[in-house]
């Protein structure tokens, strides 16, 4: 699976960081991205959470 983040879309809710801290941070802007070591692997259920949880659906896993 691949957890990817829309840069163009993210307002920087922080959404995804509350719902899954150890996938999920927050630049110097405030705008989301992702941990090292994340964009490919295991996608867990809190990962799910976070682009469920996304306002703008930023977040795509596939």
């Amino acid at each position: 699976m691949r957890i990817s983040i829309d840069t163009d879309v993210c307002i920087g809710a922080g959404q995804c960081v509350l719902a899954a801290p150890t996938v999920f941070t927050q630049d110097d802007d405030g705008f989301s991205k992702l941990l090292p070591d994340h964009e490919d692997g295991a996608v867990g259920p809190l990962v799910g959470e976070a682009a469920r949880a996304c306002p703008v659906q930023a977040i795509t896993i596939t």
